[in-house]
């Protein structure tokens, strides 16, 4: 019955993204936006305006960010395939010799069948929909206007609403005790989201300088800085695919060798030293995660929502980790999750 439970649930996650995924990024960002929110209702700003003062530069940076960014990304977007094939290539030419003696293996084989005079067919399929950029673009559009009204009822109704679910408990003391662990879990989640996307901001902001430093366009370093932020909240893998992009920016970019490699260099350089002193000396110990267990929640969130799965992997995990530290008889699961 578990194993049953349990494939009936990670089938209803998979199948319900469409609707759970914009629920989770609202949630996500109105809790990045809470502690400031609460900052403005100490000096008595109502709680819907603190909502659009929080969410209305929130929506114009990215907003901004993104229009510098289209250039650069577009253009190496561009170049990327066809650099892609001639390294490709150059790899291809360093197999050849090996290529040739399954070639002539092949043709041993085939001979030795006797299929060596049979003509081969060799059958194309292409489909290519032409509506389907048409099909994607409503669909997309539709899904951020979602996330982004969603954030906004979080941040305005949110409180109320966990109020008003609080009150259908029976006893006072229920109440209580539910009101105390919303209320620690909430604002030890939102320290530590808001605190992430800070150190994640700063990393990204010091890797493009470091890239502009090296001789990169300011836009396209922003490009890569921001690429930086966003694989940082996918800790191990993140970083990992960060290294492969950074391996074949260099490529790019550079033509020696060794300069080639100094941007995927510098980037583990920089991650390194933000997974191993900053974040830890910030956080604390509190906050500290598995990395087996990291691993484990990064391929299962990753498998069922993909790149939006592995960015909300850690905040879901550390939400999970905090309730069963909360709650009496749970805490031997949160020591497992450290």
């Amino acid at each position: 019955m578990v194993v049953l439970a349990v494939l009936a649930v990670g089938y209803t996650l998979w199948m319900a993204q469409g609707v759970i995924l914009p629920v989770l990024l609202a949630m996500f960002f109105a809790l990045i936006g809470n502690p400031v929110i609460r900052l403005l209702r100490k000096g008595w700003v109502p709680r819907f305006v603190a909502a659009l003062l929080v969410l209305g530069p929130g929506l114009a940076g990215p907003a901004v960010l993104a229009v510098q960014l289209v250039g650069p990304a577009t253009e190496w977007a561009e170049q990327a395939p066809r650099e892609a094939r001639k390294l490709a290539r150059q790899l291809q030419d360093l197999a050849k010799p090996m290529h040739e003696a399954n070639r002539i293996a092949e043709d041993v084989a085939r001979a030795a069948a006797g299929e060596a005079g049979r003509k081969v067919q060799i059958v194309r399929t292409r489909v290519d929909d032409p509506y389907a950029a048409l099909t994607r673009t409503p669909r997309l559009a539709a899904a951020v206007l979602a996330v982004v009204l969603l954030t906004f009822f979080f941040m305005v109704y949110g409180e109320n609403l966990q109020r008003h679910a609080i009150a259908l408990l029976p006893g006072r003391q229920q109440q209580r005790f539910t009101v105390e662990l919303l209320q620690s879990i909430e604002r030890e989640v939102s320290r530590y989201v808001l605190t992430i996307s800070l150190i994640n901001a700063v990393v990204g902001l010091a890797y493009a300088g470091i890239l502009y430093l090296l001789g990169f366009q300011a836009q396209e370093a922003l490009l890569w800085g921001t690429m930086a932020m966003l694989l940082n909240y996918a800790p191990y893998v993140g970083p990992l695919i960060g290294v492969c992009m950074m391996l074949l920016v260099g490529y790019i970019g550079f033509d020696d060798g060794w300069r080639a490699l100094l941007p995927a260099l510098l980037y583990l350089g920089l991650h390194t030293l933000e997974g191993q002193i900053v974040t830890p000396i910030i956080l604390g110990r509190r906050m500290a995660l598995s990395p087996l267990v990291l691993i484990l929640a990064l391929m299962v969130f990753g498998a069922l929502w993909g790149l939006v799965g592995l960015l909300l992997a850690v905040p879901l995990l550390v939400c999970v980790k905090l309730v069963l530290a909360q709650v009496d008889g749970m805490q031997g699961w949160a020591r497992l999750l450290e």
